[in-house]
Order: C-alpha cells, then sequence, then structure tokens
C-alpha cells in the first residue's frame, strides 16, 4: 500500500488516531506531577518512595523504546500499536486501583513499557503514510504541537482532575480514550512490517543495550541525592559503558543487527538527534526548575501554575505548526537555530525574576519558551526521520524517542543538581537561598540551548545537504506527489 492509495481525508484520520494516543501519553506523565502531593497523602508515604512512581515509568519507557521500534519494523506497526494500547489500558486501570505504593510503582512500570511500544510504532506509522516533504512535515509539526500542548496542559489538568475527581483519574482517564482508539484502529490504521526480513530479533544486542539504558537513566534520576561523583554512581556508569561496548561489538557481527550502524553514518540524523537529545535537557531541566521555583518560592498552587503554564502550551503548539511551515524557505538549520535562541532567551527572563518582585517577566519568559520548544522539537524530528526507508522507520522512530527520553532525564537531575548546590552553598532553604538556586537551574537550561544552537548551526546547516534536501522534498512533493510505501 503507497501513501496514493491512501486519500488526503484518510491520512489526516490516521494522524488523528494515532495523535491521539500520543497526545495522552505525554499528557499522563505531566498530569502526575499535579498528583504526586494527593497520592503521597491518601497511601501515607513519607521520603523518596513516591518518587519511584516517576522513576519506574521512565525505567522502562527509556530502556525499552529502540527494541520496540524495531519489533515494529518485524511484527508489523499495527499489530505492535494495538498491543501496546491494550497494555496502557490494563495498566492505567491497575494504577488507579493500586493499594499500596509497591502496586502503583508495579503498575507505572507496566506504563512504560506500554508507551515504549506505542511510541515508535505510531511516529513510524506517521512517517509512513505522509510522503517527505510538505506533507510529512505539516504532519510533524502537529505532532510535535500535540507534544509540546500535551507536556504543558498535563501541569493544568492534572491539578483540576485531582482536586474535582480524585488522583485515580489521573490514571483513569487514560481507559475510556485508550479503549476509543483501539475500536477504531483496526478500522482506521493499515499493517505494515519489513516483509524481505526474517522474523528475528537480535537477542544479543537487545541485552546489552537495554539495560545500558536502563542502567543510565538510573544513575541520573539518582544524581540529585547522591551526586555525581558518588561510588556507586561511578560504578554504574562503568558498567553502562562496558554494555555499550559489548553492544557495539554485537552489532558489528549480526547479520540483523538491532541497529544499523551505516544509517548512524548520516549527518542528518546524527544532528537530528543530538539535537532532540540536547532539547530534551533543555525543555525538562527548565519545566522541573519551573515547577520547583513556583512551588518552593512563589508559593503557587498547581491550578495557578498550570494557567500560568496555558500561554506556553499555545506558544509550543504554534511554534511547531509555524516551523514546518517556514523550514522549506529559510531552512531547516535556520529555523532550528532560531527556536534555540527563544529557548535560551526564555530561561535567560527566568533568571530575572525575583521571590517576591513583579511577575511581569513570567509571561515572556513562557511564551518564548514555549514558541522555542515547538520550533526546535519538530526541526530535530524532521532532521532525524528524514531520508528513512520505511523498512527502519520504526527503528528510527524508537532512536528519536530515545534521544529525547534521555535527555528530560539529564537535564532534570543537572538542573535540580545545581539548585540544590547553588541553595546549599549560600546557607541552605531560605527564601533568597532558593531563589538563587532556581535561577543558578534557569541559568544551566540556558547553557544547553547554547548547546543546542551550535549544533544546529554546525550539523543542520546549508553546506550539509539537509537544507536543499528538504526543499526538494517539498517541491517534489508539490509537483508530482510521489508515491512511498504506507501501512
Amino acid at each position: 500500500m503507497t501513501t496514493s492509495d491512501l486519500s488526503q481525508t484518510r491520512r489526516w484520520q490516521v494522524l488523528a488516531l494515532l495523535g491521539t494516543a500520543f497526545f495522552m501519553t505525554i499528557l499522563d506523565g505531566t498530569s502526575l506531577l499535579a498528583a504526586l502531593p494527593a497520592i503521597e497523602g491518601h497511601l501515607r508515604l513519607h521520603g523518596p518512595a513516591i518518587q519511584w512512581t516517576v522513576t519506574a515509568y521512565a525505567l522502562a519507557f527509556s530502556g525499552l523504546l529502540l527494541l520496540c521500534g524495531r519489533a515494529a519494523d518485524l511484527l508489523g506497526r499495527r499489530r505492535v500499536f494495538i498491543a501496546g494500547m491494550v497494555l496502557r489500558v490494563v495498566a492505567s486501570l491497575a494504577c488507579g486501583l493500586a493499594p499500596s505504593i509497591q502496586a502503583l510503582v508495579a503498575a507505572r512500570a507496566v506504563q512504560g513499557v506500554s508507551a515504549a511500544i506505542i511510541a515508535p510504532a505510531a511516529l513510524s506509522m506517521v512517517m509512513n503514510t505522509f510522503p517527505e516533504g510538505i506533507e510529512r512535515n505539516k504532519a510533524l509539526g502537529i505532532w510535535g504541537g500535540l507534544g509540546g500542548f500535551g507536556a504543558t496542559a498535563g501541569l493544568l489538568l492534572g491539578g483540576i482532575i485531582t482536586d474535582i475527581f480524585g488522583w485515580q483519574w489521573v490514571f483513569w482517564v487514560n481507559v475510556p480514550v485508550g479503549t476509543l482508539v483501539l475500536v477504531l484502529a483496526p478500522a482506521v490504521l493499515r499493517e505494515s512490517r519489513d516483509r524481505a526480513r526474517s522474523r528475528s530479533f537480535d537477542i544479543p544486542g537487545a541485552l546489552t543495550i537495554a539495560p545500558a539504558l536502563v542502567l543510565l537513566v538510573y544513575v541520573i534520576t539518582r544524581v540529585p541525592t547522591s551526586g555525581w561523583a558518588n561510588g556507586q554512581s561511578i560504578g554504574l556508569l562503568a558498567a553502562v559503558a562496558v554494555l555499550v561496548w559489548m553492544f557495539i561489538l554485537v552489532e558489528k557481527r549480526s547479520v540483523a543487527p538491532l541497529v544499523s550502524f551505516q544509517s548512524l553514518r548520516s549527518r542528518m540524523l546524527i544532528g537530528g538527534n543530538l539535537l532532540l537529545l540536547i532539547a530534551g535537557m533543555t525543555v525538562d531541566g527548565m519545566l522541573v526548575t519551573l515547577t520547583s521555583f513556583v512551588q518552593q518560592v512563589l508559593g503557587w498552587p498547581a491550578a495557578q501554575f498550570g494557567l500560568a503554564a496555558a500561554m506556553m502550551t499555545v506558544t509550543a503548539a504554534a511554534g511547531a505548526l509555524l516551523s514546518q511551515r517556514i523550514v522549506p524557505r529559510f531552512s531547516l538549520g535556520r529555523v532550528a537555530a532560531a527556536g534555540t535562541v527563544l529557548l535560551g532567551c526564555g530561561c535567560l527572563l527566568l533568571t530575572r525574576i525575583p521571590a517576591g518582585g513583579p511577575m511581569s517577566l513570567l509571561p515572556a519568559a513562557l511564551f518564548l519558551f514555549g514558541a522555542g520548544m515547538g520550533a526546535v522539537t519538530v526541526c530535530a524530528q524532521i532532521a532525524a526521520l528524514t531520508g528513512v526507508t520505511e523498512k527502519d522507520s520504526g527503528l528510527a522512530a524508537g532512536l528519536a524517542d530515545t534521544f529525547f527520553a534521555v535527555g528530560t532525564a539529564v537535564g532534570a537531575a543537572v538542573c535540580t543538581s545545581v539548585a540544590a548546590a547553588r541553595t546549599s552553598a549560600i546557607g541552605g532553604p531560605t527564601p533568597l537561598a532558593l531563589t538563587t538556586g532556581q535561577h543558578a537551574a534557569f541559568g544551566a537550561a540556558g547553557v544547553f540551548a547554547a548547546l543546542a544552537l551550535i549544533t544546529a548551526l554546525t550539523l543542520l546547516s546549508k553546506r550539509s545537504g539537509l537544507s536543499r534536501s528538504v526543499s526538494a522534498d517539498a517541491s517534489e512533493n508539490v509537483s508530482t506527489r510521489a508515491p512511498s510505501t504506507s501501512p
């Protein structure tokens, strides 16, 4: 089945269905943050135990994205997507019914597995439904807008849902939406898989890279409390390095490798994924710091913060949609660079907000950061997925999701560590010390934005051929609508 066999209306129906599933996956992660205090009180928890509801999800999600992306290529993208949605509905129901923290953490880990199954399968089906060029860029712009909207809307909706219906409904809202997606999926989505390749997984590769990613994310999440120089952290990072080295050796000798190193020679793919990594560091570093700032320094409730973040939600969606439209005219590197500048300016403004002073800079900071976030993530995705063949689309989607997921973990850990260290250095948790610490963390996020700017200008620059490739694909799409394979 080719894209020419799918009507324009049918293609957008596919995007609407997959986008709904993606939006709920993103919304679930951020809305939980607003519900954590209520969960902690209901389960009578004290100390860091509640944090494992976030960590368990992150470990399962990050560790399995590559394997699940390849599974979608080999077993069928619609089949894998549906399996992931079934698992998500069951896990979400179990989360709300959990009688203890142990049961909740286990159910959250299963939710993470379901997200790792759904994300690359859904994104690869979007890639193969829309031909490379203007149409795919538009689809990715909407996809990025949904991601930005879901990430920030969850901060508002999580508080509202928790206050009105109870924390269980932060999870249970996935049940009716997921069921609707499952009912419509067989009729809307077409099956596709790599039929030319035997149904064999690179088990040795999976057994080395999955534990490496899980350990890496685990170490990163522990950094704010244990520190970077802790003996256990150093030992675990050494284990990660050994596992990655073993993975490289395995992949070089594998007949059907999990990751083809030939595909990694593409400057476009490297630049896109590296930009996703740094963008994840910037976005989550800033969001985690901002959440702490408004709670610890400003004393805002979750609902008030969610309303303030609504501006960032809108501008993130607008930035994503606008960026995909202007890429063919101004080049991918320039649009991505402009987005990173907006991210940096937003972080800079946040460092100037005083603890007890006027909040006039906050709306401007959120406006700029949201627009930059939408633009950068969409440009990075376009770069990471341009030129990818249909048979490797699941793997490419899993790789992009992995880089962004690892980046969010790194950014949150670094900014949290910077804030804690700076606060401690000037006398502990006083209002002045907390403000100074949060400002330092916003500055760290700004440094990440500067690294993203360098990446965009070097790896996604015009001389890399990326801009010409994107523009040429766009022009070809307008004039000939050359078909490509589709689910």
